[in-house]
């Protein structure tokens, strides 16, 4: 899956699932789909392709850097890059997103700097950061909470009067993204209810990477995971996942519809897992190497990088320029990570609640006499 692998020689076919919106093959040939035309400039489209890589390039180094112990945990986006990115650039600067854990590739779309996600991960931001400087809401570790979140938002944007207006610096909308093992969660299905009930500008976007954790979609819904909308009473499509085109198309068609007071969609991007579900996880164990060998053909950069060099013509020396922005971006992460401070200890009381509740002052009270003892000890 080397993003600097040679694209002269076209892959071999892979079709497409039935009823799956797709713009961009997995060969790299550009596509139309009469309810998703995409009228998209090269220049935009050599502007995803960095995303996608860079997007790899802080996965990657984010691995790296667990497994040397700089880390406690990360979970992997690798191969979901596409779907992420393509989502992420359909946002306008008054939405917002509601991520899992694995949104990497809308958290750099948001401009959310990498060091902010590894910080979570370090246990150096203790967990968080402000969601209102980036539009970009906490990483949600609890299976599908963060789209009852989202509905409480959309809630307050249609409180403000701040969609269907018609003003586009005004409308909002609300972007929650889920897993399709989150599908089955009883938090996921009851904002479906709330989203449809007061039409809610919200859409939701189902990364479907084959396995939750160690168990295949398959065991948990025999239809595609973008009917369910259906059964809730808005609508429901499925993309190619790792069709950055496709995603951006479908998610900015349904934000705009929100937007506009048409209400909640579900968008399932049909995609696939690449690595294990996180750093401690160990996929040989449930799934065959050969589901993914055949995974990479479709993969999500190299698809862009073969239509820019065949169909556009770009010239080596950009692929080059990118590989070079990668190296720095590496060298970023890995400094910056090593160097992120420790957090004083009792500021992790500093921001549970607006205001500091008695029972949490308690709580820090003791916590501050508990450390104190320590320096005691050893005076």
């Amino acid at each position: 899956m080397s993003v600097g692998s040679d694209v002269s020689t076209a892959l071999p076919a892979v079709p497409p699932e039935p009823d799956m919106v797709q713009l961009l093959t997995p060969e790299g040939v550009r596509v139309e789909h009469p309810d998703y035309p995409l009228d998209i400039p090269d220049d935009e489209i050599k502007a995803l392709y960095r995303d996608l890589v860079l997007v790899r390039r802080i996965d990657t180094e984010a691995i790296a850097l667990q497994r040397q112990g700089e880390l406690g945990l990360w979970a992997s986006c690798l191969g979901q890059e596409g779907a992420q990115v393509g989502a992420g650039r359909a946002l306008r600067k008054q939405d917002m997103s509601f991520p899992t854990y694995r949104e990497h590739g809308v958290a750099w779309c948001q401009n959310v700097d990498p060091l902010v996600l590894l910080g979570m991960f370090r246990g150096t931001n203790l967990g968080g950061w402000n969601p209102a400087d980036n539009n970009f809401n906490l990483y949600t570790i609890v299976i599908g909470a963060q789209t009852l979140h989202a509905a409480g938002y959309a809630m307050g944007v249609v409180r403000d009067g701040a969609v269907g207006t018609g003003d586009p610096e005004r409308d909002t909308a609300v972007l929650a993204f889920f897993g399709d093992g989150a599908s089955s969660q009883g938090d996921v299905n009851e904002s479906f209810v709330w989203a449809a009930a007061d039409n809610l500008p919200i859409v939701y976007f189902c990364q479907n990477n084959q396995w939750a954790i160690s168990a295949p979609v398959t065991t948990q819904s025999r239809v595609p995971i973008s009917r369910r909308s259906s059964g809730f009473g808005f609508p429901g499509v499925r993309i190619d996942g790792n069709d950055v085109l496709a995603s951006l198309a479908v998610t900015r068609k349904a934000l705009d519809q929100a937007r506009g007071g048409q209400g909640p969609t579900l968008i399932e991007a049909f995609t696939y897992r690449m690595n294990p579900h996180t750093t401690s996880d160990d996929p040989t164990r449930y799934r065959l190497a050969a589901e993914t060998e055949t995974w990479k053909l479709r993969d999500p950069i190299e698809r862009v990088r073969a239509y820019l060099a065949r169909e556009v013509g770009v010239e080596h020396s950009f692929f080059e320029a990118i590989d070079r922005e990668s190296e720095a971006m590496a060298e970023h992460v890995r400094a910056g990570c090593r160097a992120l401070p420790d957090p004083e200890p009792l500021s992790a009381f500093d921001h549970v609640h607006a205001e500091m509740t008695d029972e949490l002052r308690e709580q820090r009270d003791a916590f501050a006499a508990y450390l104190a003892s320590f320096e005691e000890a050893s005076a």
